[in-house]
């Protein structure tokens, strides 16, 4: 069985892996994780071997764009605090508390061992989302933990890059260090620039499919072009995505805006999903590589290290909580944000899987770089670990804390959405006429949805009367399509105008696309 089969046969597996988690209530990442096992125990797998290069910008500027892209810097602003004790001060811990590891107990070169403790230092958010985004936590510790992939990203990345870089300089500290000073704010304003150009580029191809063609190109794009200038290709992906999610996200169509989002949650699924499949390949080959000492003393390594990921978040994250923001307190003053108490910070600290970019820079490692297999299996069993043991529980943690579930949405939404009807109704405050008298009334009937806190996406009678005439529309144009009384392209027409229609009948929760 060649590559392309053994992926395609793979891809299904997924699929109805990820089935199984929604069916069972799993989260759909600690399923794919045991799908990368599942990969790994295959006797009948292909060895896979992926250009590092490749790697890096396959699967890092789609995965960085899509966080950076929805990420508030007003959010990030008023909660820098914890986000940054999460996103610098955590990951640099966990990076020099890994790196020590290595080091000292396998004689690993120190500048290797960094890399080790950058791959494995990042917390994914898509992962914690998926594991608790039907559970009802506060807002805040939802924004930190997004906040904090972001920028955990970035600076994992950072540090993985430099200690790349000294490897491959053979120890060449000052031209490292130099490199980095220059690259990382050049990235910042090569990023900018190439969201001001795009926002000029993307006129020409608003409302076509290149328009989907255009975004990932230029993602990329901007990734390689960093590259090829000696920039931080990292930051400059950050500061495209932002500039652009905060600048041009108006200019947007209604139809180029869900068209796009729903292509971006797709394809970042899809590698994903890639991703865990090549590095079960991967671990696979490295475990065959390894024979008897060599094979205990790689998983023992790797069990240390999934161990001190787990254990240095759970304490850097209770010792900010429970401490350091009291001293802050005593020099400043109370903080203009509440800090969270003991137990959202034990979920926190028990949120820290690790997903797509811990799996992408394992992959970029060369054939030759010093500990490889070593390195590989750590970022594995690292990945498999955190997903598995906390995936599955962080849900029964949360309610074995008792933290009540956050509301607050439903009414910001409530109220939001009770305004802008009020902006409706007041445009057609003017018009007379049937056609007028009739929208006023579906918009009444919508404003008396919006005005109810707890279920602010509820139906309104209009909704489910139109829906219900839809259905009826849908069975006379089959009917006619049946008896050969339309053309084909007169059915996909008329079809594709239902669509539009039930979509604006049917509450957002409904038409949502579940990512299992």
């Amino acid at each position: 069985m060649n590559l392309f089969e053994s992926l395609l046969a793979l891809t299904f597996v997924a699929a109805a892996l990820l089935k199984l988690s929604n069916r069972f209530r799993i989260p759909y990442p600690s399923m794919l994780a045991l799908a990368g096992v599942g990969v790994a125990v295959l006797p009948f797998a292909p060895t896979v071997e992926i250009s590092p290069d490749l790697a890096l910008a396959l699967f890092i500027p789609p995965a960085l764009f899509d966080i950076a892209y929805d990420t508030s810097p007003r959010e990030l602003r008023r909660l820098w605090m914890p986000v940054v004790s999460l996103a610098l001060m955590a990951v640099l811990l966990t990076t020099g508390v890994v790196a020590w590891l290595a080091w000292a107990m396998i004689g690993l070169p120190l500048a290797a061992a960094i890399v080790l403790g950058a791959i494995v230092a990042p917390p994914d958010a898509a992962a914690a989302s998926a594991a608790m985004s039907q559970l009802g936590l506060p807002r805040r510790t939802l924004a930190v933990l997004e906040g904090e992939s972001l920028l955990n990203d970035a600076s994992a990345l950072l540090i993985f890059g430099a200690a790349m870089s000294f490897v491959q300089a053979h120890g060449s500290s000052g031209s490292t260090l130099t490199h980095l000073l220059l690259a990382a704010p050049g990235g910042v304003a090569f990023g900018v620039v190439a969201g001001i150009a795009y926002r000029y580029l993307r006129r020409w191809f608003a409302g076509t499919l290149s328009a989907r063609v255009v975004e990932f190109a230029s993602t990329w794009a901007v990734w390689l072009v960093a590259e090829r200038l000696e920039l931080s290709a990292i930051l400059a992906i950050v500061a495209f995505a932002m500039y652009l999610g905060q600048f041009t996200s108006e200019r947007l169509s209604a139809r180029d805006r869900l068209h796009s989002y729903s292509v971006w949650e797709s394809v970042v699924f899809m590698l994903n999903v890639l991703a865990f499949l090549l590095m079960g390949l991967q671990a696979r080959s490295v475990v065959a590589a390894l024979q008897g000492p060599e094979l205990l003393q790689g998983a023992l390594i790797a069990s240390l290290v999934l161990l001190a990921v787990i254990v240095v978040r759970i304490l850097w994250v209770m010792t900010y909580a429970l401490g350091v923001h009291s001293v802050i307190r005593c020099f400043s003053g109370p903080p203009q944000v509440p800090h969270p108490d003991w137990r959202l910070g034990l979920v926190i600290s028990w949120s820290g899987m690790r997903g797509l970019v811990t799996l992408a820079t394992a992959l970029a490692l060369p054939q030759e770089f010093p500990g490889r297999d070593i390195i590989i299996l750590s970022a594995f069993v690292v990945v498999q670990g955190t997903l598995v043991l906390q995936g599955l529980t962080v849900g029964p943690l949360i309610r074995l804390l008792g933290i009540e579930p956050d509301h607050s949405l439903n009414r910001e939404l409530s109220a939001a959405r009770t305004m802008v009807t009020r902006a409706a109704l007041d445009s057609l405050a003017s018009e007379s006429g049937e056609a007028a008298q009739a929208l006023r009334e579906e918009y009444r009937s919508k404003a008396a949805v919006a005005s109810n806190d707890t279920q602010p996406q509820a139906d309104t009678e209009f909704d489910r009367l139109r829906r219900r005439a839809i259905a009826a529309q849908r069975e006379a144009l089959l009917l006619l399509r049946r008896d050969e009384q339309v053309s084909e392209d007169v059915f996909y027409q008329l079809e594709r105008e239902l669509d539009c229609a039930e979509l604006y009948a049917t509450s957002l929760n409904d038409i949502a696309i579940k990512e299992s």
